[in-house]
């Protein structure tokens, strides 16, 4: 089974913030997929199981960034 997660990401402003959010977020254990929407800030990943939103929120800071919203 595949799960897809949305959230909301707010810094970014060029595509370096785009590869470094993706980057993050493809690392955490059990991601298969990573979209990131450098116009919306939106942020969808696709995983074989839910993914912990706290975990993600983690990987978006590491990358410099904040996640506002789901």
């Amino acid at each position: 089974m595949t799960t897809t997660a949305s959230y909301t990401v707010t810094g970014m402003t060029c595509g370096h913030c785009v590869t470094s959010v993706t980057e993050e977020v493809s690392q955490l254990p059990g991601v298969t997929g990573v979209e990131v929407d450098l116009a919306t800030g939106g942020l969808t990943l696709t995983s074989a199981e839910p993914v912990d939103e706290a975990a993600v929120r983690a990987a978006v800071e590491e990358a410099g960034y904040e996640v506002s919203g789901r």
